[in-house]
């Protein structure tokens, strides 16, 4: 067993527990300043197969973050990041979510994507993503940083899978050749007063753009994605805190709402 495995393995165990129980902890980077971007998503997936082993869960799509210039440039960093969302991470407006189970959780709206055939390669382009695409939808997705007071570097987050928790889907799917989405208005509310505003443009110009983004990505590790897969394309405004009580909604030109509950 190597240093690096070793040390892998701890983080994963840190992590795991963090989520699990709800509490948050110290950023890695605090113990292990070393660590690289590479070994974060080495760290990301063993974290993830640690999941699919002792929830009984299984992995349904990808999330992107960092999708946005401005978060970009407030990180100190050029790309996007990803991470992976599991079945169990899927939540329902007809269903409050816990806050119990949650530790600071914020939420963003974004547009979900579901393929409907396998993408994979590296020269992926943004009309590729939206052939594949068989509906668009609104969502809403729930990330709750592991770590104390929401602060962390690039690599924390990518090992902590980019602070997924839980996402929404909207119940109104519409075919990407129906709209133009990469110019999706949106206003997010939060007990009837209006939080944000957004557009899909500030995904990286274009949702589609940052898909295939993550797509080259991950096909230059010899992986993608697959027919049925959900993409939460990024943010397309700032997060919001919510507390127990407290219902979102957000509202996208052509793509109606979705609606989140927490108790």
């Amino acid at each position: 067993m190597t240093l690096l495995t070793s040390k892998n393995k701890d983080i994963i165990e840190y992590l795991y527990t963090a989520e699990r129980d709800a509490r948050e902890v110290m950023k890695v980077t605090d113990e292990y300043p070393e660590l690289t971007i590479k070994e974060a998503y080495e760290i990301q997936n063993g974290l993830l197969t640690r999941k699919l082993t002792e929830n009984g869960t299984k992995t349904i799509g990808v999330k992107l973050g960092l999708t946005s210039k401005a978060k970009q440039e407030m990180m100190g960093v050029n790309e996007a990041i990803y991470g992976y969302l599991h079945n169990d991470m899927l939540a329902y407006e007809w269903e409050a979510i816990q806050f119990s189970e949650l530790i600071h959780p914020k939420v963003e709206p974004e547009i979900a994507f579901l393929l409907s055939e396998d993408l994979q390669g590296e020269n992926i382009t943004a009309e590729d993503v939206l052939k594949a695409t068989k509906y668009v939808a609104p969502a809403l997705e729930v990330i709750d940083s592991r770590y104390k007071d929401f602060r962390f570097t690039l690599v924390d987050v990518v090992a902590d899978n980019c602070s997924s928790a839980k996402f929404v889907v909207g119940s109104k799917w519409v075919s990407p050749s129906a709209i133009d989405v990469g110019n999706i208005g949106m206003v997010m509310s939060k007990n009837g007063n209006v939080e944000q505003t957004g557009s899909s443009a500030a995904v990286l110009g274009h949702p589609a753009e940052a898909i295939a983004w993550a797509v080259n990505e991950l096909g230059a590790l010899g992986k993608g994605l697959k027919k049925g897969d959900i993409v939460l394309s990024g943010a397309m405004s700032e997060a919001i805190a919510f507390q127990a009580g407290d219902s979102v909604i957000a509202e996208f030109d052509g793509l109606g709402s979705v609606t989140l509950y927490c108790k």
